[in-house]
């Protein structure tokens, strides 16, 4: 089992609508290869996390890396993991900007997550991206 963390940014503002389809496409994709994880937007950011087996998450990470809508992608971390943080969350989502108390709404998303520094990554995105 595999756990990839990685930061993008979107060449443009995406509108909900263009969010909600890349959610949907990824869901099912993810959900096919055993996948799962957490996707935090802040207005260009993306911050995401990938869990699964490693060979299904370097395919699904190939994937976002060929994508054109986003650039300058940094792997935060990638490693072997024993167990999941994200359980079977096909891809859970929050968009941090979109004008509600974003690090009270992302703190609620990654209440399961058991690994401090996985936790601080997310709370620390929205703190900086909240509106």
């Amino acid at each position: 089992m595999n756990r990839l963390l990685y930061i993008s940014t979107a060449r443009r503002l995406l509108a909900n609508t263009e969010l909600e389809g890349i959610l949907r496409t990824s869901r099912v994709a993810n959900a096919a290869v055993d996948v799962t994880g957490i996707l935090a937007v802040g207005g260009r950011r993306f911050l995401q996390l990938l869990e699964g087996p490693a060979d299904a998450v370097e395919t699904v990470f190939a994937r976002i890396q060929r994508d054109p809508r986003h650039f300058a992608i940094v792997k935060l971390s990638n490693h072997e993991i024993d167990q999941r943080q994200t359980g079977d969350w096909s891809m859970a989502f929050h968009d941090v900007a979109s004008g509600r108390d974003m690090p009270a709404i992302v703190a609620k998303l990654i209440k399961e997550i058991r690994d401090p520094a996985l936790a601080a990554e997310f709370s620390q995105f929205a703190k900086r991206h909240a509106a």
